[in-house]
């Protein structure tokens, strides 16, 4: 898939969809043994999502239970998204399908990966999208939050610490605020549950999927909960489930290392070309002088000026060393009295997406984050020692050290032996090659391909790649590589 449709599955939030009403079957007498059966009964009305998008795209809305413990009390509404088979003899089943985040809408996935996904898998299954609970069109929570809230990582500085922690804490308490009520069941293990239940409702025995990123760990809990009902699951860009959440935030960070020693020395190699230095340590060097310049004096660039931090926090562009040696150089010749610098990427995500995640975050794992907020602190320390260019960015404090902790599950614990096909760039800078051997542990029964030389986050969602062929043959035939295969 080309990179442009690579930024609209990640800001799906921007399509119109129509979201259309239900029935629920009375409750029958059998309810009480079954409480999930009037969910599993009731009928589908589905009608063309947009006008401007095919007609092909159909779009519906499935009711499930607010709380899994308490079926019979509040409901929630799900939109659910399809686009049928291509061929009726052909057709193999659904393809449910999750873009990450947590907090990305994926209604529009059906339509969005058609170009990432062979004719012949396109033939075989009925591709299904889904906003997740809270999510987008799927009685989405909203916590009101400024932009400065939205932003998801901050670098550790004592003088801005207390700052830092109030912060957090006023996500947090904004979010208690407005969804306190909802915010225990916005959980993963919830979500894997709804799609159960989605599965339920269109008569499928089984479901295969797609999940990318934190839809990775998506999918690994489903199959956690639902091992018989998981068919053929390819995971693109796999979280460790053994790091959720914290681990997660703190190894991106530290493993960026990595790639910068990467980028240095693809720099280095090109001094003629962008002047940062004619060796590996020459180019580290000018790097960390011009983050010391721009702590001193902000840097110009078309969206402002930034400072040393601001630069530091662009630390997953390393993996893209072409485009992060043009920026390098063009923000030290701003430094120098040249023309302004290209923008960084914007950091601040939508309300309804930053309040979701941090509602999966904290709830998925409740017990992972400290109460105290100097253990951060001492952690922003340690690793920023550890990984001077972003460390402190994945250990600061976050709204989880104040989330409320009422309800909730203890963590999923990823342990079994269903199949499933995990794919990975060798230069992923967020959810990285460490994190995907972690889900591949996790997952015994899985097999994993790696592109050696890939780029960026994202296989299938950013191809063409090498590893197409064999996501297309495991989705046809559901027969996995013979062992773990690295590509490209």
């Amino acid at each position: 898939m080309a990179r442009r449709t690579r930024r609209r599955i990640t800001a799906l939030a921007l399509g119109a969809v129509t979201a259309l009403p239900v029935a629920l079957a009375p409750a029958a007498a059998s309810a009480a043994e079954d409480p999930l059966r009037r969910y599993e009964r009731q009928q589908l009305h589905w009608e063309r999502c947009d006008p401007q998008q095919p007609a092909a795209f159909e779009c519906t809305t499935v009711v499930v239970p607010l709380d899994y413990a308490r079926p019979a009390g509040r409901t929630i509404d799900l939109a659910v998204s399809r686009v049928r088979a291509g061929s009726a003899r052909e057709r193999h089943g659904v393809l449910l399908m999750n873009p990450g985040g947590p907090g990305g809408p994926g209604l529009e996935l059906p339509v969005l990966m058609q170009p990432a996904l062979s004719p012949q898998v396109r033939e075989r299954f009925d591709l299904i999208g889904f906003d997740p609970r809270g999510v987008g069109r799927s009685s989405p929570v909203s916590c009101g939050l400024s932009e400065d809230e939205r932003g998801f990582q901050h670098p550790y500085a004592a003088r801005t610490f207390a700052q830092d922690t109030a912060r957090a804490k006023s996500v947090a308490d904004k979010c208690r605020a407005a969804a306190g009520d909802v915010l225990p069941h916005l959980t993963t293990r919830n979500t894997a549950r709804d799609m159960d239940l989605v599965r339920a409702v269109l008569g499928e025995r089984r479901i295969s999927y797609f999940g990318h990123s934190y839809g990775t760990y998506l999918g690994a809990v489903y199959t956690q909960l639902f091992p018989q009902r998981a068919d053929r699951f390819v995971l693109d860009s796999a979280v460790d489930p053994a790091l959720a959440w914290r681990g997660v935030l703190r190894r991106g960070a530290q493993d960026a290392e990595a790639a910068f020693t990467r980028w240095t020395e693809w720099a280095a190699d090109r001094d003629a070309a962008y002047g940062l230095g004619a060796t590996p340590a020459q180019v580290r060097r000018a790097f960390w002088e011009l983050v010391a310049r721009a702590d001193r004096t902000p840097v110009p660039t078309g969206d402002g000026a930034v400072d040393g931090d601001a630069i530091r926090a662009q630390y997953a562009g390393f993996v893209h060393v072409e485009a992060a040696s043009a920026w390098i150089a063009a923000l030290r010749a701003a430094a120098a009295g040249g023309p302004a610098a290209p923008a960084a990427p914007a950091a601040a995500a939508p309300d309804n997406a930053v309040s979701a995640a941090w509602s999966v975050f904290c709830g998925d794992a409740p017990g992972s984050w400290p109460r105290d907020p100097e253990q951060y602190r001492r952690d922003a320390l340690r690793d920023r020692a550890a990984a001077p260019l972003a460390g402190d960015l994945g250990a600061n404090i976050v709204p989880c050290a104040f989330w409320p902790r009422t309800g909730g599950e203890p963590p999923t614990a990823v342990d079994n032996g269903v199949g499933a096909l995990i794919v990975q760039n060798r230069w992923d800078p967020q959810t990285t090659l460490a994190m995907a051997d972690g889900m591949r542990r996790a997952l015994h029964g899985a097999r994993m391909v790696t592109v050696a030389g890939g780029e960026g986050h994202g296989v299938v969602v950013n191809g063409p790649s090498c590893a197409d062929d064999s996501v297309t043959r495991y989705l046809t035939t559901g027969r996995l590589p013979a062992r773990d295969l690295t590509c490209g």
